[in-house]
């Protein structure tokens, strides 16, 4: 196991910066997925960590050595690339023990420590098979046991499930966490995908435009997410913004369509324009007139056990998910309400979040009603 302790690394090719002034620490036997859009800088942060690129500026540092000079062969990772890598003329037993016969590792401890890993990945009984004969998934598990058979200190993942089908992903996602429980290696994970993220990550690291957003658990950034930008990535369907503006004399944030939304906060100042966010799990569906405000219907969605409801709010879209099945035609008006124990609240400016006091609407009846449901 090792630490990686990475301070102030930029990137530039030429005149374009690409990353500026990252800082992370990732601690030992820690599983950290690095999530973000395609170009946001993960995958770079990657290869940097791996010495497959060099770092313009800043310093990466793993178990404790400063690693910017020395060659990916030094550093004591492992890879594990998207399209597999694999040798197409070799078997299984040959790709996994590849390393080891480089490094003159003698024949019968090889072919033991060979068998061993392979077992670990379920690929004991396909040790004489050529990667050509092989799934998606039990490619990826070679390549999987070609970097676990070397007991680097860190486990780098370069979008590893990106080309499988969805329910192998799933499948490769469960076994991708149970051999990092089993070995317990650094593992830094990237991926674009939300929910590998979430459930593959000790800790999740957001970055957007080659910096880093926001550091936490899982659990820490669907609940308390520090933008509009991680706020919209994370979670599925994405959250709603509601725009407005803060009214001192009014003790809350007025909508655009004159609502009053009593939220109070600290950064709160009189006339600073902001958004509300709510996640669709989080609002309910009340009888028109009854709750917050009033939202056509758009579409319905159904997703099996829930229904995913596309309203239309003064034209700014919002959605809710519920498990109730009323019958609604398109442009039909209801109510939406929302605790707001549950909102969220960020500065139009800046996207950053704002925290605030609230528990609910200042009366009993307007919080039975927020809460209700048709």
């Amino acid at each position: 196991m090792a630490e990686i302790n990475i301070r102030g690394v930029t990137k530039s090719y030429g005149k374009t910066t690409i990353m500026e002034g990252v800082d992370l620490d990732i601690h030992n036997g820690e599983f950290v997925v690095i999530l973000g859009p395609s170009g946001c800088g993960k995958s770079t942060l990657l290869r940097l960590i791996a010495g497959l690129e060099e770092i313009t500026a800043g310093e990466i540092a793993i178990a404790g050595t400063v690693v910017n000079q020395l060659e990916p062969r030094e550093r004591g990772c492992a890879m594990v690339f998207q399209n597999y890598a694999l040798y197409p003329h070799m078997t299984v037993a040959e790709n996994i023990g590849y390393a080891l016969k480089v490094a003159g590792t003698p024949k019968a401890e090889r072919l033991a420590r060979v068998a061993e890993t392979a077992r670990s990945v379920g690929l004991g009984d396909f040790l004489d098979r050529k990667p050509g004969q092989l799934s998606g998934g039990q490619r990826q598990r070679v390549a999987m046991a070609r970097a676990i058979i070397r007991s680097p200190k860190v486990f780098l993942f370069d979008e590893p499930l990106s080309n499988l089908d969805a329910k192998l992903r799933v499948q490769m996602r469960h076994e991708i966490r149970r051999i990092h429980n089993q070995i317990k290696a650094t593992s830094v994970f990237v991926t674009h995908d939300q929910h590998e993220g979430m459930t593959l990550a000790d800790r999740l690291v957001v970055m957007n435009k080659g910096t880093i957003e926001q550091v936490g658990t899982p659990s820490e950034i669907y609940e308390r997410p520090a933008s509009t930008y991680v706020a919209g990535f994370i979670g599925s369907p994405a959250m709603n913004m509601l725009p407005g503006q803060v009214v001192a004399a009014r003790r809350g944030v007025v909508l655009e369509n004159g609502t009053l939304v009593p939220l109070a906060g600290d950064d709160l100042r009189d006339g600073l324009m902001v958004q509300i966010g709510i996640r669709p799990e989080h609002a309910r569906m009340v009888p028109a007139g009854q709750g917050l405000f009033d939202a056509r219907v758009d579409m319905i969605e159904e997703l099996g056990a829930e229904r995913l409801c596309n309203l239309l709010f003064e034209d700014i879209p919002f959605s809710l998910l519920t498990d109730a099945r009323p019958t609604l035609a398109p442009g039909a008006v209801v109510g939406v309400g929302f605790d707001l124990d549950q909102a969220h609240l960020f500065d139009a400016g800046t996207g950053a979040r704002i925290e605030t006091g609230a528990k609910g609407m200042p009366t009993e009846r307007a919080r039975s009603v927020l809460r209700g449901a048709v």
